[in-house]
């Protein structure tokens, strides 16, 4: 078997700012982004080639975790239209509705979730397989033992993958995020390291701490080296938070076991109540796989 681990929060922006139309419930509210991973998730479900066994579904809610503690230029809720940001929990009732597990992070992420459980489990299954084009989740890809997983773009990305994409192994990827940034996240980077210098530094030597403080001492010679030296030399304590912060932790507080995370259908009157509640008609009709009373 294989287990899918789904970053919702990235499901609920992606439903959000999709070009479908807007869908908004019997009582007035903007109900689109849960309306769309709803019909989303079903459309995994029913994936002949996914053949979803046990899966679960994370969310960062609130945005906020402990990274904001460390950093105050971390992400927050800033930014976000207040109609999406008021569908977070209702989000997760749907999918809850789906007879799906929903892992709600409050001081920790939906990428600490997903970390934690492909981390806890890989061994035990088949193949993990992380739902999500995240770069951050780069580094918990292990051969093609855990892989990532972009439906958006069709593409699945194994260890081999992250190299070529990025220039870099897996365990590699927070130190680059360090050095180049991250916008998403709020993580500014050290001036001036682009991501080919960085990859460049960071293949030779697999972490900031090994890169030689003298860009004469560099086996590779990226444009810009000594400045960019001097910038680490000057920054070396900002680029290791910055590390921190883009680092996933493995020991997120998740309670279910592998076999709770096992999907045995849709309950059909949890799901029904959630499709009148947001005023989806056709959407009733979509499961094909009920769960047994």
């Amino acid at each position: 078997m294989r287990l899918h681990l789904v970053d919702g929060t990235y499901e609920l922006f992606r439903a959000h700012f999709s070009p479908r139309p807007g869908h908004n419930a019997p009582d007035g509210q903007d109900v689109k982004a849960t309306a769309g991973i709803m019909s989303s998730l079903l459309a995994l479900l029913h994936d002949k080639d996914e053949a979803v066994s046990h899966l679960a579904v994370a969310f960062d809610n609130p945005i906020r975790s402990f990274r904001n503690d460390l950093f105050a230029g971390y992400k927050t809720e800033e930014g976000v239209p207040p109609e999406l940001l008021a569908q977070f929990d209702l989000a997760e009732e749907a999918v809850r509705a789906l007879g799906v597990t929903v892992w709600s992070m409050k001081n920790h992420e939906a990428d600490d979730a997903l970390s934690t459980a492909a981390a806890r489990w890989a061994s035990k299954v088949q193949q993990v397989r992380l739902l999500t084009p995240d770069k951050d989740l780069g580094q918990c890809v292990r051969g093609k033992k855990v892989v990532q997983v972009d439906r958006r773009q069709e593409k699945e990305i194994d260890e081999d993958g992250v190299r070529a994409k990025f220039g870099v192994p897996p365990k590699s990827i927070p130190d680059l995020l360090a050095l180049v940034g991250d916008d998403a996240d709020g993580i500014p980077g050290l001036h001036g390291f682009g991501e080919k210098g960085a990859s460049a530094l960071l293949a030779a030597y697999g972490h900031l701490e090994a890169i030689p403080e003298d860009a004469a001492k560099w086996t590779v010679r990226p444009r810009g080296a000594d400045k960019l030296a001097a910038t680490l030399r000057e920054h070396r304590k900002d680029a290791l938070l910055y590390r921190k912060l883009a680092t996933v932790v493995t020991d997120a507080p998740l309670k279910e076991s592998l076999e709770d995370l096992e999907w045995a259908g849709v309950p059909r009157a949890p799901f029904e109540a959630m499709c009148d509640r947001l005023g989806l008609t056709t959407l009733k009709s979509r499961p094909k796989r009920w769960a047994a009373v």
